[in-house]
């Protein structure tokens, strides 16, 4: 059975922070999310399954316009500081535009978060704890 936006929603709705996204990760990768991206712009996301094809969230907030140049050091600042549950999910969005970070890439597989900018240049590749 594929899996529905609504059960990754479910599966989400109990993130409460950092600490909780191992879990969520699990949860997804067992109702068969194989990877998805997210698109810092509106915050659609896209989650594929194992043959690749995607369900999508639609946009969750008005655009945000992305930085032009990536400030790779500025980034890993605030991407520390969500990780460590001091920013909220929308601060984290807003940091990403600021810093030229266009979307992320989750990959359940090799189990990587990858940050990309507008040019698809991946800027940071991180294990994603399990």
């Amino acid at each position: 059975m594929k899996f529905t936006i609504e059960d990754i929603r479910s599966a989400h709705q109990k993130v409460k922070s950092g600490a909780d996204f191992p879990e969520y990760i699990q949860t997804i990768k067992k109702l068969g999310v194989s990877h998805y991206i997210t698109h810092v712009t509106d915050g659609n996301t896209e989650y594929f399954d194992a043959d690749n094809e995607p369900s999508h969230t639609g946009g969750k907030y008005e655009n945000l316009s992305i930085a032009e140049n990536a400030d790779i050091e500025h980034f890993k600042e605030r991407l520390k500081l969500h990780q460590q549950g001091e920013t909220d999910y929308m601060t984290f969005c807003k940091d990403c535009a600021e810093n030229g970070v266009v979307g992320w890439k989750m990959d359940l597989d090799l189990m990587t978060c990858t940050y990309f900018d507008a040019n698809e240049t991946e800027i940071l590749i991180e294990n994603i704890p399990g």
